[in-house]
């Protein structure tokens, strides 16, 4: 499947895969640290950012935004590369390597391995978190124009919205706002689970955010006893989306996740 993407670097392929209503840029104070010794990938899933909507039929949920990323890193022509992922980015990342489509897995606060209840909050914050971002959207610049406006509009993502730019602020609040399978997507997510990660025999790092109150850092815990090799390592200082609240700590743990 044909999805947009970022492509930069030089050196092992390493594809990173985004969280749910969000798409590639939310990589990029990372991409150029990352570029320096690997060639980069960053797509956006089917029916988020500016890829093209799912194909007619097609079935929400993890198994077949999995497949749609590996078919499209067929048509790439990329055998078993590396992937980075974040939330619902990084349970996709968990479902290739336990496929063993790829060389390693660097999951950031990945999905599935919330309770029922947590997933009751998490379906309702969601819910409330689109509903204000499609609010805002035609005045996207104006509102993330200040850092009340950016603490309100996506504090809940990350830890220090102060570093969140303007124009990143306002283009994340447009994507979310925009995000065509993002309903459907939130809801399949949300009803499951990652299971069978013993069957996982590549290399996975598990770096949970230390400050995430998206997917609460307890679910560390059930995330490494359901993948029993995997290294879990904690993202100081950051929130669910950790790349603008610590660059150097993010590309650091991507790069010596890929380093297999």
């Amino acid at each position: 499947m044909r999805l947009n993407h970022y492509r930069v670097g030089q050196g092992e392929p390493l594809v990173l895969v985004h969280g749910i209503g969000s798409q590639w840029q939310v990589w990029g104070p990372v991409i150029g640290r990352l570029a320096e010794q690997r060639e980069v990938i960053a797509l956006d899933l089917p029916g988020f950012g500016a890829s093209p909507a799912h194909p007619p039929g097609a079935q929400p949920g993890a198994e077949s935004l999995t497949r749609f990323v590996s078919e499209f890193l067929d048509e790439l022509g990329l055998d078993r590369p590396h992937v980075g992922g974040n939330s619902l980015g990084g349970l996709i990342a968990l479902e290739l390597a336990k496929q063993n489509r790829v060389r390693s897995a660097t999951c950031l606060s990945p999905a599935g391995f919330a309770s029922p209840g947590e997933n009751i909050y998490i379906r309702n914050m969601f819910r409330g978190v689109v509903r204000t971002a499609r609010l805002l959207a035609p005045r996207a610049e104006t509102v993330t124009a200040t850092a009340f406006g950016r603490a309100a509009s996506l504090g809940i993502f990350v830890a220090k919205p102060s570093n969140l730019p303007a124009a990143a602020a306002a283009e994340s609040t447009r994507a979310l706002a925009g995000a065509e399978w993002f309903d459907e997507t939130l809801v399949a997510i949300s009803h499951g689970s990652f299971s069978d990660g013993e069957q996982i025999t590549v290399p996975v790092t598990i770096a949970w955010a230390e400050h995430d109150r998206v997917l609460w850092p307890r679910q560390a815990a059930r995330a490494a006893a359901a993948v029993p090799s995997a290294k879990l390592v904690t993202l100081t200082g950051c929130g669910h989306v950790p790349t603008f609240d610590d660059p150097d700590q993010v590309a650091r743990v991507l790069l010596e996740g890929s380093q297999a």
